[in-house]
């Protein structure tokens, strides 16, 4: 799980990436989720919830630049 905290003192390109990598790595998740190959379904939602965490950052970086 990601902490919040240190998710504020990144540059929005980096957030950027880092929810471009965890995209991927949902996306291969559900392809082993639907093959019946996921080892630890926990993960998928976790994986959820800290690209929810990362948007939102993104999201709150971008409406105090504007």
């Amino acid at each position: 799980m990601i902490d919040v905290g240190e998710l504020r003192d990144l540059t929005v390109d980096d957030l950027q990436s880092r929810a471009k990598d965890l995209e991927d790595q949902l996306f291969r998740m559900r392809i082993q989720q639907s093959l019946g190959q996921l080892d630890a379904p926990l993960k998928l939602r976790y994986t959820r919830r800290d690209l929810a965490r990362i948007k939102t950052v993104i999201t709150e970086k971008q409406r105090q630049g504007s």
